[in-house]
């Protein structure tokens, strides 16, 4: 019943932008707190971003914090994430997931490479 849907990965080089999207169905976007979520190759999943039902409040990891931004569209019922200043460890799987990390999207590849 619940989708999410992840779309917009490539292959970018160091210090480019890439905006990633997640596309939902089957319960209230505007109502859910949503989060990004990444997983280098080996590496454990780390956590990325938050964002509250509004918008209007959002966190992001430290690792990331100043370069990614995260965002939402409720009447669309999509969650972005917008990347700058791509780097190499950078590269990895991205995933969207609802509040509580009930439900996770398949993922989406971003690649930074020259």
């Amino acid at each position: 019943q619940v989708q999410l849907v992840e779309s917009g990965g490539d292959l970018v080089q160091p210090g480019g932008s890439l905006r990633v999207s997640c596309t939902t169905s089957g319960y209230i976007f505007g109502s859910s707190y949503m989060h990004w979520v990444r997983q280098a190759p080996g590496k454990d999943l780390e956590w990325l971003s938050t964002i509250e039902p509004s918008g209007e409040i959002t966190y992001v990891a430290n690792s990331v914090k100043g370069r990614f931004t995260v965002s939402r569209d409720n009447a669309k019922n999509t969650l972005y994430l917008q990347m700058s200043d791509l780097k190499s460890e950078d590269t990895a799987l991205y995933y969207c997931c609802t509040r509580a990390y009930r439900y996770w999207g398949q993922g989406i590849q971003v690649t930074v490479s020259s």
